[in-house]
């Protein structure tokens, strides 16, 4: 949260510049903690943004990490919100709701006046809004050398994506909204251990 004037803040610009993101994998395979907690947090409060509605979710990365703990946690039906990334180097987006990026130094959400803001932290909203997944590798072609193509990079997670259990139900229960009878059905049931799925 912000104190005050940052004198010498990144504009928000300069984000992408000084390399602020964090890839969602680690080398050894595992799951990065940095994403668990960013996501568990902005998933709590994607929820009241949903008002309890099944929300559509653009193809993609996005889709990948959010789509099926909204499954899972949003009863069945047609969508009847929207979500987005929004955020500076973006397109202007008109979706109810959009995923923006919380400034690492002075806490601040980027201003998203179109719909409700969900923040997320500026690691993980910069790699699923800029990170390009291709990588160039050497392909063998037998003793004849190699030659480069575009491919789908080898690093893949050895078991699905679980937001952090805990970050999610103290986010959730700092929220006024979790007063709200179908919000707190939602926690007991994930707090309970009746609703695991996403986090187990």
């Amino acid at each position: 949260m912000s104190t005050g004037p940052c004198v010498e803040c990144s504009a928000w610009e300069e984000l992408r510049d000084e390399g602020a993101e964090t890839p969602p994998v680690e080398p050894i395979g595992a799951w990065s903690p940095v994403w668990e907690a960013a996501v568990a947090a902005a998933l709590a409060r994607l929820l009241v943004a949903s008002g309890g509605a099944r929300v559509a979710v653009p193809a993609g990365a996005v889709a990948g990490v959010f789509r099926p703990l909204l499954d899972v946690l949003l009863p069945p039906g047609p969508a009847m919100r929207s979500l987005a990334l929004a955020g500076p180097g973006l397109p202007a987006a008109t979706s109810d709701i959009a995923l923006v990026p919380r400034h690492p130094q002075t806490g601040e959400a980027w201003p998203y006046g179109a719909g409700v803001a969900v923040p997320l932290s500026a690691e993980v909203w910069t790699y699923l809004a800029f990170h390009d997944d291709r990588r160039l590798i050497a392909v063998s072609r037998g003793r004849g050398g190699n030659a480069c193509r575009d491919a789908l990079p080898p690093l893949l997670p050895f078991r699905p994506f679980r937001p952090d259990w805990d970050v999610f139900l103290d986010t959730l229960a700092r929220l006024p909204e979790v007063r709200e009878p179908w919000l707190r059905a939602i926690y007991d049931r994930v707090k309970d251990g009746r609703c695991s799925d996403p986090f187990l």
